[in-house]
């Protein structure tokens, strides 16, 4: 639970393996018993209308005006200041970050690509033109379940690329010895540009089995990372 402006908090929860599958790209599978058992698994999780995003890797960002609104958007953000609505992001081992304050609540997709592309920068900047509540702080932001550097190997080049836009060294070490990306500090780099720098890490590593990790282990299966704004 986060502060999100007067009279409002903004609920968090992020899913495990355990929670099952949370896919909306089945190849083809549009089954109902598939979009029964998703439906499921997703108010089991979190309560309520889900905007969920065709995630590209990109920097689009959809603004939700209403319970639901925007579901499927192709886009790797979204913003809104409607209690009851829920944002999802789907991930592997892309960090989902949530971003809250002033009565409304984002979330961006934030691999490395999206980082590259300016997702952080641009759902911060979404967040800020709603219309704010009174008693309006900072914006902070919490980093869901991510890969971390031990089982991230990495390039040169991108790794450059991605230093790039978050405007620090975000160059690690795998477990093995060879250069690896740290995300979480390519996150914190990125959102700290774009003037948020109240950002807590959940500390969820996808290398850990009780992920989906498509990195470590091949999967397929997603995780969800969900925010929902309700009454304090």
């Amino acid at each position: 639970m986060v502060p999100a402006g007067e009279g409002l908090v903004a609920r968090i929860r992020c899913s495990q393996r355990s929670d099952g599958d949370f896919r909306c790209d089945l190849d083809g599978d549009s089954s109902p018993d598939r979009h029964s058992l998703l439906e499921r698994r997703r108010q089991t999780l979190m309560g309520g209308q889900w905007t969920w995003l065709r995630q590209v890797h990109g920097a689009g960002v959809v603004a939700v005006t209403e319970p639901g609104g925007g579901a499927g958007s192709v886009a790797d953000g979204a913003v809104t200041g409607v209690p009851a609505a829920v944002l999802a992001l789907h991930t592997a081992d892309c960090a989902p970050v949530v971003v809250v304050g002033g009565g409304a609540a984002g979330v961006a997709h934030a691999g490395w690509r999206g980082i590259v592309a300016g997702v952080l920068g641009e759902v911060v900047r979404a967040v800020r033109d709603l219309p704010a509540r009174p008693g309006r702080t900072g914006l902070r932001a919490v980093v869901g379940p991510s890969i971390r550097p031990p089982a991230y190997e990495f390039g040169p080049a991108e790794l450059a690329a991605v230093a790039g836009a978050a405007r620090r060294d975000v160059g690690s070490v795998t477990s093995w010895g060879t250069p690896a990306l740290d995300l979480v500090a390519a996150v914190r780099g990125a959102l700290g540009t774009a003037g948020v720098d109240d950002v807590e890490d959940l500390g969820f590593d996808t290398a850990n089995e009780s992920f989906f990790s498509h990195r470590v282990r091949g999967d397929l299966g997603r995780q969800a990372t969900t925010v929902r704004l309700e009454p304090a």
